[in-house]
């Protein structure tokens, strides 16, 4: 692969480029991760009054597949290209650039009025929210030397995991005062703030002109869309949402004020390169370093994949129009691998993974995944199955039980690694989450009654969070500097395509298994064949096909969390006290 002095950002370390960040700057990027975090969770609370602003009733929940999956195709497909960016233009551009992405999406969600808006935002979002999580790592990794990286780690991981906790209480609070346009609203305030915060401590002044020309463009799109009925409706000042041209509804001056400010900030940008708000005078030369091939085919491999996965119903199939979106997949994976191998400058820094350590905490990170989205998706079912039938806040608070102990969990994971080697905490962390996994495959239909099983939940929770920081201590430790970005990027993708591919097939073999209970049970004539319509003894059994079915879940997710255990024991190699330490 070859380097050019460019390509180090000016957030590295001294070593290697002169400047280091200053802490407000971590602290802002870790409070961007947490924000879009949050921002997941309180979209699956306010998804059914989503979905009924934009048109879709009640009646047609399927068609909610694109909101939910739209943010993860965004989230995922395009973070091998965020990373690679961060790595070439620093993390800097890279965080305000997502940041606006997401406020950017937050703006047309919160003012869509059909599905194709909603859809197209949460899209946008789904592209900011991913490319802030490798931006933050790289980050963190140049603003701390490896053998002090492991606790800064473990907090962004722990700011990330707390958004699972946040996210529904602060929907909760915003929709008891509004409605679910508010939470989106809320959203594009928060990412313009700290686009603009990441800017003012990212080391570069903008140019004040092109700032106040972006800001009047962003300001008249926004009004144009939201269409605020206290000045829409005015008698003067709603002349600005009047068409000037008759039929075409783009030709109103709130329009024009965007196109000509715009093209002005454009100009701007162009002819006064230092302080650019766009940097446009710098993009031929990124289209020449970006491996675009590459990044196209990456795209499509992991849009496919994501797609496949996400729009499956578990209840009838494992992956979604497979005959169709795997083959793509598999075909464009072979491409871009055989691609990666010939290019001189890659999308992804495939050299970089052959550090075992490296490859290893890809593998280690994808069976979290698997295990940690079976506890998050079966433990509220397993609650409304039992003790909280029909409850859906008491399910959830259920899972609040596993969640708080998360973030707790990360924090100590990475302070953990001050003393003892990464792989041995991340290994312990996954061994106390399978045996904890394990033990729920024993509950029964009292059994979220007893405090043993919030010590169960608490262990699960605190081993998942034990084995945030290492893992990427050392993914981090053992590539260079200047490929931080992308080997973030791969870390996320790993991470959610377990999450993804370990719901689908964990469900379904759970699903087949209760399909095949269900069927040894019989019919209520043969068992109460003097009371069909009243049948204790086909209930109970139902029942426990239903229980049968999640403690098959739990069962795979602790073989899953186990083989993690393994893996980051055997190849979670800790290099870092092998290096010369330097000063942060």
């Amino acid at each position: 692969m070859s380097r050019s002095p460019h390509r180090l950002s000016a957030e590295q370390p001294p070593a290697a480029a002169g400047r280091v960040p200053g802490l407000p700057l971590v602290v802002l990027a870790t409070l961007a991760v947490l924000v879009t975090a949050a921002d997941t969770y309180v979209v699956v609370l306010a998804l059914p009054d989503i979905l009924t602003g934009v048109g879709v009733g009640i009646d047609e929940l399927q068609r909610a597949t694109p909101i939910i999956g739209g943010f993860l195709l965004g989230y995922t497909a395009t973070l091998p290209l965020l990373g690679r960016l961060a790595d070439l233009r620093g993390r800097v551009p890279v965080l305000a650039g997502c940041l606006a992405l997401f406020a950017v999406g937050s703006l047309l969600t919160a003012t869509a009025t059909g599905l194709g808006p909603a859809v197209a935002g949460r899209g946008l979002q789904g592209v900011g929210a991913g490319g802030l999580v490798p931006a933050t790592l790289a980050l963190v990794a140049d603003r701390w030397p490896p053998e002090r990286r492991a606790v800064p780690l473990g907090v962004v991981g722990a700011v990330q995991e707390a958004g699972a906790v946040l996210g529904p209480l602060a929907g909760a609070a915003v929709l008891a005062v509004s409605d679910w346009r508010a939470v989106f609203w809320i959203n594009l305030l928060l990412g313009l703030a700290l686009a603009a915060g990441v800017v003012a401590t990212g080391g570069r002044r903008p140019d004040p002109l092109a700032l106040a020309l972006l800001a009047l463009t962003g300001a008249a799109v926004g009004l144009q869309l939201a269409e605020p009925a206290a000045l829409a409706e005015d008698v003067t000042l709603g002349l600005a949402w009047v068409p000037l041209a008759d039929g075409v509804a783009a030709s109103t001056p709130l329009v024009l004020v965007a196109v000509v400010a715009g093209l002005a900030l454009v100009a701007r940008s162009l002819t006064r390169p230092d302080g650019a708000v766009l940097p446009l005078r710098g993009v031929p030369r990124l289209l020449r370093e970006v491996d675009v091939v590459g990044s196209v085919l990456a795209v499509v491999a992991l849009g496919a994949l994501v797609w496949a996965f996400a729009a499956a119903d578990p209840a009838r199939e494992v992956v979604a129009h497979g005959q169709v979106l795997l083959p793509v997949a598999a075909a464009a994976t072979l491409a871009f691998w055989l691609h990666e191998r010939r290019t001189p400058d890659p999308v992804l820094p495939l050299g970089a993974l052959r550090p075992a350590g490296a490859w290893g905490a890809l593998v280690v990170n994808l069976l979290v995944g698997v295990a940690l989205v079976a506890a998050l998706v079966d433990v509220p079912l397993f609650a409304r199955a039992t003790t909280e039938p029909g409850d859906q806040l008491g399910a959830a608070l259920v899972l609040v039980r596993l969640l708080v102990a998360v973030p707790v969990g990360a924090v100590a994971g990475g302070w953990l690694c001050r003393a003892v080697p990464p792989r041995a905490v991340a290994a312990g962390g996954m061994a106390v989450a399978a045996l904890a996994l394990w033990a729920m495959t024993g509950w029964g239909e009292t059994s979220l009654d007893s405090w043993t099983s919030t010590v169960v939940l608490l262990a699960a929770g605190l081993g998942f969070g034990l084995a945030i920081a290492p893992v990427n201590a050392v993914l981090l430790a053992v590539t260079a500097p200047e490929v931080h970005g992308s080997a973030g990027a791969l870390a996320v993708v790993a991470r959610t395509v377990g999450m993804l591919v370990g719901l689908s097939l964990l469900t379904a073999v759970a699903l087949r298994r209760f399909t095949a209970e269900v069927g040894a049970i019989g019919s209520p004539l043969t068992l109460c064949p003097t009371s069909p319509a009243d049948c204790p003894a086909y209930e109970d059994a139902t029942n426990a096909a239903v229980l049968t079915q999640l403690h098959t879940v739990f069962a795979g997710a602790a073989v899953a969390a186990a083989l993690a255990a393994v893996a980051a024991l055997v190849l979670l190699r800790d290099v870092s006290r092998a290096r010369t330490p330097r000063s942060a």
